[in-house]
């Protein structure tokens, strides 16, 4: 069979890399060289110097960009050295449409630092199709948007978006973390750049960091790749390595960290204390419908809104499973606090403004039995109910 012809799950483990060709090794060899012998003066080799190329980053590079149907492949010291780098595509007097809960990271970079340099933001809710058009001036560049967006889990619909965007002459930004390509591939839904976050799901072990960008257009390619060299924000073969790792597995624990995040949803549906579970697998989810056209899978993060901070904190002192933690996307169930972490860079009035509420927790869903992460919810909130009464 061609590769164009096999399933994702398959192209995950079997693609030009599944073994080297040289050896016969079956795992891409990590090149540690910065610098390369060249034949002469007037004759290169393939590689120079590894802050502009190197093999091992290669093949991951080569590897994203088919998984998501892209042109070319980024891979970067970080997700936000990928955002930030692909954001550097704009000049002093250019504005971004961007989604209203946007990861902290992002809004930091916004609001703090490319509005230094005469570049303008408007955030929006992306749900809105009409709002977003609205927001879109003559000197709009760019259109960015997270879905399921962090940590509300708004669902955008991509390839209205992407059209909008298109038709004002700006490009479409999508932040692919939560879903990565197992899951929702937006360059096939008019997108022009994908990026991740690899130290989430895509490493899923919490032992790297990493980020990711792919494009379709090789113009706009060229473009990045001159931005990617000229800022040297690249990642270390070490890391590439452990991406390249993480993928083969990706599909297996997508799939069963997913379907425990939804019985997990479920079973918040009926805890008294929580007021709101922000989940776009669940029918009640207001993005359900869209999500479900444009996805293949709800994934495996999820929000739920207690009373207030006390309220948090009392679940996060009983709770004993998860890791409480900054990050998502690993093995292990991570339970995360917006207010203190993800957007603990956010100010409190914006955050209460974009509904991100002092009593909201986001939970990632790792490969743990979903039925003892019940019982393990269940019993904190018990004993934090138990407390209140004594109070």
């Amino acid at each position: 069979m061609k590769n164009d012809q096999l399933s994702l799950q398959t192209k995950l483990l079997h693609n030009k890399h599944k073994f080297d060709s040289l050896t016969g090794a079956v795992s891409v060899p990590i090149q540690h060289a910065s610098t390369y012998h060249q034949p002469s003066v007037d004759e290169f080799g393939p590689y120079e110097y590894s802050r502009g190329s190197n093999p091992t980053r290669d093949a991951l590079d080569e590897a994203i960009a088919e998984l998501e149907g892209g042109c070319r492949g980024f891979s970067f010291g970080s997700g936000m050295a990928a955002i930030s780098t692909c954001f550097m595509l704009l000049s002093k007097g250019d504005h971004v449409v961007i989604t209203d809960d946007v990861y902290g990271g992002t809004y930091r970079v916004i609001t703090q630092v490319l509005n230094r340099y005469g570049i303008e933001h408007t955030f929006v809710d992306m749900t809105n199709l009409t709002e977003v058009e609205k927001a879109i001036r003559p000197e709009t560049k760019v259109v960015y948007l997270e879905t399921p967006s962090n940590p509300l889990m708004k669902v955008t619909d991509i390839a209205a978006v992407a059209k909008i965007a298109k038709k004002h002459g700006c490009l479409t930004y999508v932040d692919n973390t939560f879903m990565t390509p197992v899951l929702q591939r937006p360059l096939e839904l008019g997108a022009d750049v994908v990026l991740h976050s690899a130290t989430k799901f895509i490493g899923g072990h919490s032992d790297v960091v990493a980020g990711l960008a792919v494009v379709k257009d090789e113009a706009l390619a060229k473009e990045i790749a001159f931005l990617h060299n000229a800022f040297g924000a690249i990642l270390g073969v070490q890391d590439a390595w452990l991406i390249l790792r993480g993928l083969k597995t990706l599909h297996v624990r997508l799939k069963q960290s997913s379907e425990a995040a939804l019985a997990i949803a479920q079973s918040l549906l009926e805890i008294p204390a929580v007021e709101e579970v922000y989940y776009p697998g669940l029918p009640s989810h207001s993005g359900y419908a869209i999500h479900q056209a444009q996805a293949s899978g709800a994934g495996a993060v999820l929000s739920f809104r207690l009373k207030d901070r006390d309220a948090v904190r009392s679940f996060v002192e009983h709770v004993q499973i998860p890791v409480f933690a900054v990050s998502l996307g690993a093995v292990e169930s991570i339970l995360s606090y917006p207010a203190t972490m993800s957007h603990g860079s956010m100010p409190p009035e914006e955050r209460a403004k974009r509904g991100i509420h002092d009593g909201l927790l986001r939970f990632s869903v790792g490969l743990e039995d979903p039925q003892d992460i019940i019982q393990d919810f269940t019993q904190a909130f018990a004993k934090g109910s138990t407390l209140d009464k004594v109070k």
